[in-house]
């Protein structure tokens, strides 16, 4: 299931650039909320799943939709206007070191530890590592594509620490509330930042706008919720390790992308770093 998460996760950053070719980000993120929620609300209804009762319910959901959904989405689709899908997969592997930094900040029992606090040290330095050579040349496109990635993983850190008041939620329902209310969003900003959305797509582009929703939104939460149910939250962050190899993959192979060495000693940074948020390496050393 981790693998399988993890390919899909990957290829939402190659469908995108896919995507973006015939229409904008506003409205390629409206497509893919609406497809997501769509999905995971057929399946609610079909398995009789509880669903949101209480305006409380909505309130935080509409707190998540943003966070975890409609900003991040935002940020990262225009982002890839401007830079490769590899080095997008890259910088939003970034999630889980500014999750600590929000789990320490907002909630009194996740407090970062020695290892998490140097695993934030890697994975900013990695940033580092990644944008410096851009930011050298100025406010460039490619700089505040980069930025705006970056911008995402922060948004899913706070995501992450604001995400626990929904626990009183069956999984499922969260993320089909999450993607609704950020269709709700969606729409009325879509409109105001590109107009009226352009139709007349090709079939390529309408099979990447559609699995975004039902595979890279629909299907990957329900996979995501289950490795978090059984296998627990440090598994779930291996998923984070292998989103990049295979985006980067699958932008060499099909759009003819290439990963400069700077790029790839970001990515070993960052990869550093998350592997000492996970902590179970030291730990194996320290017992051995």
């Amino acid at each position: 299931m981790l693998f399988a998460l993890a390919l899909l996760w990957s290829a939402t950053f190659f469908l995108v650039e896919i995507a973006l070719e015939e229409t904008g980000p506003f409205w390629l993120v409206t497509g893919r909320v609406v497809f997501g929620a769509a999905t995971l609300w057929v399946l609610i209804f079909a398995l009789g799943i509880r669903r949101p009762n209480s305006l409380a319910d909505w309130r935080d959901l509409a707190v998540m939709g943003l966070l975890n959904n409609a900003i991040p989405f935002i940020l990262i689709f225009w982002g890839q206007v401007h830079i490769t899908a590899g080095l997008a997969s890259i910088l939003n592997a970034t999630t889980p070191i500014f999750g600590v930094i929000a789990a320490h900040l907002f909630l009194a029992d996740e407090k970062a530890t020695a290892n998490k606090a140097a695993g934030v040290l890697f994975g900013l330095a990695g940033v580092i590592v990644l944008i410096g050579p851009e930011a050298l040349g100025g406010l460039t496109d490619g700089l505040w594509g980069q930025i705006a990635v970056i911008g995402a993983a922060v948004s899913y850190g706070l995501a992450g620490a604001f995400g626990r008041r929904l626990s009183q939620l069956p999984s499922m329902t969260a993320a089909a509330g999450m993607l609704t209310v950020s269709t709700l969003i969606m729409i009325p900003v879509s409109f105001l930042a590109e107009g009226t959305p352009n139709l007349s797509l090709s079939l390529p582009v309408w099979a990447s706008v559609v699995a975004l929703g039902v595979a890279g939104s629909g299907a990957a939460y329900i996979l995501y919720f289950r490795i978090l149910e059984r296998a627990g939250a440090t598994n779930l962050l291996l998923v984070t390790l292998l989103i990049p190899p295979g985006a980067i993959t699958l932008g060499a192979v099909f759009l003819g992308e290439t990963l400069s060495l700077t790029a790839a000693g970001g990515m070993l940074l960052i990869f550093t770093g998350l592997l000492l948020v996970d902590g179970r390496i030291l730990k194996r050393r320290a017992t051995a």
